[in-house]
């Protein structure tokens, strides 16, 4: 933002940032609106990404890039600074790649982690299910051990990157213990037998981003494809939420800082009735609202960013950044495109598929709702 430093960024952070921006003006904004189209990215975008070293960026090498989660967040703000929703990265690294590193066995590693870096095989995690969502507890996908396999079952919705996925991780309940007792990850690789994908689920928004239902009938996933202990998957999840959670609170802060400038340039070069749509008060006032909300999150933001790279991020605070940044760019996508006016309607406008992508922010990472069951329960 104009005049603000930002202290949790180091000048390796800001080089990298120079790189970055190069590459999404090059290899994404020319291409966004046809991916759009098709629903998916093309593979090849992918390995260009490993190529530029923009895959598993807070990984040690060789499973990743060498940085930490600034590095991760630097992508993070400069795909949002274009609306570049259809590439599902963070899911990748910041999801995916962290559970294989944190609780994989050394040949998990080896074998998943270096080639995710290079952009050759694309991960997706498979939580959510037709009966369950932000209750993980309800999961009913089962995995039975039979020798040195386990028969997967079960049905599997709203997986990003699940038509590209070479390797997903399923949660999947391994004991009968009811609730978070008994659940495990297992990591599935394309090709299994009895593994499936439906096809690409079409969405209101993030259109470009493959979003697909995964089967599983009877299929045999070799045991040493558990990832972790088994029965241990409810807690691996929760120590990782926090950082899913801060991942979107960032965009969500990236995306207010640049549409608010984006809306600003527009209001001042817009007339009507004989002055710039700027030059009314109202159109000042709620610009100037909206820079001092977004001052007061950006500063919030970095402050978890800062705790997290130290590893002291709280789930309490990771909900509360999730809950604030998402409400805060609903709320200011919806200003600015109203002061768009009839343009800000138009699908070739910017501000309308930012205002639309951003909606699932409030849902996804564990509904809004259930952030304030957790803010609530430190009350």
């Amino acid at each position: 933002m104009d005049g603000m430093t930002r202290p949790v960024f180091r000048d390796d952070h800001e080089q990298f940032r120079v790189q970055v921006r190069r590459f999404v003006e090059r290899e994404i904004k020319p291409f966004h609106a046809g991916w759009e189209e098709q629903g998916i990215v093309p593979v090849s975008l992918w390995r260009k990404a490993g190529e530029e070293g923009l895959l598993n960026c807070m990984l040690p090498v060789p499973y990743g890039q060498g940085g930490d989660f600034g590095h991760s967040a630097v992508l993070i703000e400069e795909l949002a600074r274009v609306n570049a929703s259809a590439l599902g990265f963070s899911v990748h690294s910041e999801v995916v790649a962290p559970y294989l590193h944190a609780y994989g066995s050394e040949d998990q590693k080896r074998r998943w982690l270096p080639a995710m870096a290079r952009g050759e095989l694309i991960g997706a995690i498979a939580m959510t299910e037709p009966g369950a969502g932000s209750d993980v507890k309800a999961i009913r996908t089962s995995a039975r051990r039979d020798g040195d396999h386990f028969i997967l079952n079960g049905q599997k919705t709203f997986i990003s990157n699940g038509h590209n996925a070479g390797i997903v991780i399923v949660v999947a309940r391994t004991g009968t213990e009811p609730g978070a007792k008994g659940i495990s990850l297992l990591c599935v690789e394309e090709g299994t037998p009895g593994f499936t994908r439906g096809k690409r689920l079409k969405k209101i928004g993030l259109r470009g981003q493959d979003t697909a239902e995964l089967f599983f009938e009877n299929a045999r996933v070799p045991a040493a494809n558990l990832l972790g202990e088994e029965g241990q998957g409810f807690k691996y999840l929760m120590h990782e939420l926090s950082q899913e959670r801060l991942i979107i609170a960032v965009r969500a802060a990236a995306s207010i800082e640049a549409f608010l400038a984006r809306t600003i340039d527009y209001t001042r070069g817009r007339k009507a009735f004989g002055q710039t749509v700027f030059d009314y008060q109202n159109t000042r006032f709620k610009l100037a609202e909206a820079k001092a909300q977004l001052t007061m999150l950006r500063v919030f933001v970095d402050d978890c960013l800062a705790l997290h790279l130290r590893r002291e991020l709280s789930a309490e605070r990771a909900a509360m950044a999730k809950l604030n940044g998402s409400d805060m760019q609903n709320r200011l996508l919806d200003e600015f495109l109203q002061l768009h006016g009839g343009y800000g309607f138009m699908s070739e406008c910017e501000i309308g598929g930012a205002w639309i992508d951003a909606r699932v922010g409030r849902i996804y990472g564990g509904t809004n709702e259930i952030m304030k069951e957790i803010v609530a329960r430190g009350l």
